[in-house]
């Protein structure tokens, strides 16, 4: 504007030109005036240091354009998949410092549509790396710019993993987490990856114990749709614009194309237009490039009342038909179908076909169980989750996820504040979501496998705990997870002793820096109800946590969130009157040492 001025033959001073392009030059502008009753700042004065910014952030906006939409003026689902695969790449590669390719999507679940003319908001973030994968974790929500309303649309887990020249997978340098919640998702990023490797052994194994269907449900003496009119095949030829920048076919392009052909399939058994509310994990089995022929097919393999499963698979072929096929990707669909008062519709059933149509049916109802299980409980708040959770061979992956990850995320918290040290016992409280929780931890001159072995076998734990008269071993659920009955002494003021049943499920260190872990929770089990004898106790997250700080030196920690019957014997502790629990951790040294002298002699004597 001033180059304008004085083309235009109009005076500008001297020092306003001076001062416009020494500040276009990058110069600072000159002293402020200093107001009345302001201080000087001290000379090296510096402002408070704030948490530094996660270097793997990616933050995108999108504006909801009429392209981007289906047929009732809201965002295609599609769409929304390629913009949270892209998102989620380009998060992976900053950490990796190469291409990476989506090896899977965990489910998503989405709560809300999103209209044109909103905009979409989507964070993600690496949590974790391991090897040469690492997980991404991905935050959607919409904004309104007329209202100013925010609202969260989903969030998703992505698995990327890194590669090399010629497709080699990359070693991935090790994430440090910084902030409270990237601790708390680092430490539970293990269990979620630990959930998706057993995740085909537990549909394998709840189809094993479910007992076969005798005959197809029908309702209000309505037929069933054949599955077979739903069925859908469609090729697409991969092209320029739907590769990535590697070359391959973009993952973000394969997922709009599956949900595609589900919406179609499922369009075909209700002949209404349905939502997608439900996407169960996406694999992506090997690449596709440009030039390649993709094979989209999707058929519903089951209906419920109010909702169907659809399932979508991808194949790739080139040029010559006669090289076989190669499965790219498969994924399972949930749609329902909304009344103009935005509630579900009841759908029509459906008859499968005879043989690989029967499993399908089958494997739909065992997947429904298992999304409700990891819904309802991996997914629900602390404060949403009972007590003591019934437990059975179908949900005992998803129970175990949550005992580990619900003491983890008790260990990461970062307000712990100190209330009592005694000699070298140190006790913490955390006091939030109405849960008063407290830590007790002290350095233990034992090797940290030694004390991790000790510690998780709760028929050992009444010799160093009196609070404890017997541990009885009710179920080897695996070499991880063990279901004891547990008999406690009768504490003052009570009539007759506590019982619980308790799921303890131990973690050995995923990688280097990490914890020994062994957590508790309550269940409950058929074959050992409430009985007279005994006063029913139950706890809702408690354990040990492990650090090795040297060979022969650990560190030991015991968390307990106090439920309300544990309550007053915990806050009687913390006040100082009562220094039970300092005792108890006390023996628990000495019952560690005496153990590991014990190991000594036999090894010794071997």
């Amino acid at each position: 504007c001033l180059l304008k001025m004085v083309k235009g033959n109009i005076i500008v001073p001297e020092e306003i030109l001076n001062f416009c392009c020494n500040g276009l030059q990058g110069s600072t502008s000159p002293p402020r005036a200093q107001e009345p009753g302001e201080q000087e700042e001290a000379p090296g004065a510096m402002a408070s240091p704030s948490p530094a910014p996660n270097p793997t952030e990616v933050q995108m906006s999108q504006l909801v354009l009429p392209c981007h939409t289906n047929h009732r003026n809201e965002l295609s689902t599609g769409q929304l998949l390629k913009w949270i695969d892209t998102a989620a790449c380009l998060s992976a590669e900053r950490h990796a410092g190469c291409p990476c390719v989506t090896a899977s999507m965990d489910d998503i679940y989405f709560e809300h549509t999103i209209s044109v003319g909103q905009v979409v908001n989507i964070k993600a973030k690496v949590n974790r790396a391991f090897n040469s994968s690492m997980e991404v974790g991905i935050q959607v929500s919409y904004e309104d710019l007329c209202s100013g309303k925010h609202c969260s649309i989903c969030k998703a887990y992505a698995t990327f993993v890194a590669q090399g020249p010629s497709g080699s997978k990359v070693r991935l340098k090790p994430l440090t987490p910084q902030t409270e919640e990237e601790k708390i998702e680092y430490s539970i990023a293990a269990e979620r990856r630990r959930m998706r490797l057993v995740h085909k052994d537990t549909l394998k194994d709840l189809l094993t114990h479910s007992p076969p269907d005798t005959e197809l449900e029908t309702r209000d003496g309505s037929g069933a749709v054949p599955a077979e009119k739903t069925r859908v095949e469609s090729v697409e030829l991969v092209l320029p614009p739907h590769a990535n920048h590697q070359g391959n076919t973009f993952g973000g392009q394969i997922m709009a194309w599956m949900e595609n052909v589900a919406t179609i399939a499922a369009s075909r058994l209700c002949h209404a237009h349905p939502t997608l509310r439900t996407i169960e994990m996406f694999h992506f089995r090997g690449p596709s490039q440009v030039g390649d022929r993709l094979v989209l097919k999707a058929i519903v393999n089951n209906a419920f009342k109010n909702s169907m499963e659809v399932g979508v698979s991808a194949e790739a072929y080139g040029q010559e038909m006669s090289i076989s096929r190669r499965h790219i990707n498969s994924a399972f669909m949930t749609f329902e179908v909304l009344d103009q008062e935005g509630r579900p519709r009841t759908l029509p059933m459906v008859a499968p076909e005879p043989g690989d149509g029967e499993r399908r049916y089958r494997e739909a109802s065992a997947r429904k169980k298992i999304r409700l299980d990891r819904k309802y409980v991996v997914s629900c708040k602390r404060t949403e989750v009972p007590l003591s959770v019934p437990w059975d061979q179908s949900n005992k992956v998803y129970l175990s996820y949550n005992n580990v990850s619900a003491l983890k995320t008790l260990i990461a918290k970062a307000n712990w504040a100190l209330a009592r040290e005694k000699e070298k016992v140190r006790m913490y409280t955390l006091e939030e979501d109405k849960f008063l929780s407290f830590r007790i931890e002290m350095s233990v001159c034992i090797p940290a496998s030694r004390a991790f072995s000790l510690l998780s076998n709760l028929r050992r734990r009444h010799e160093w705990d009196s609070h404890y008269v017997s541990a009885e071993l009710v179920q080897k659920v695996d070499d991880d997870d063990m279901i004891y009955h547990v008999v406690s002494r009768m504490l003052r003021h009570e009539s007759k002793p506590q019982d619980f049943v308790i799921l303890a499920s131990r973690r050995k260190p995923c990688s280097r820096g990490d914890p020994y872990v062994v957590a508790f929770r309550s269940v409950t089990l058929p074959t050992h109800p409430a009985r007279a004898e005994f006063t029913r106790g139950e706890t809702l997250c408690s354990g040990f946590c492990i650090w090795p700080e040297s060979e022969e030196m650990s560190k030991v920690a015991y968390y307990n969130q106090a439920t309300p019957g544990y309550l007053n014997y915990v806050t009687t502790n913390v006040a100082g009157l009562s220094s039970d629990i300092c005792v108890t951790f006390e023996a628990c040294e000495k019952f560690l040492l005496k153990n590991k002298e014990d190991l000594i002699s036999r090894l010794q004597d071997f």
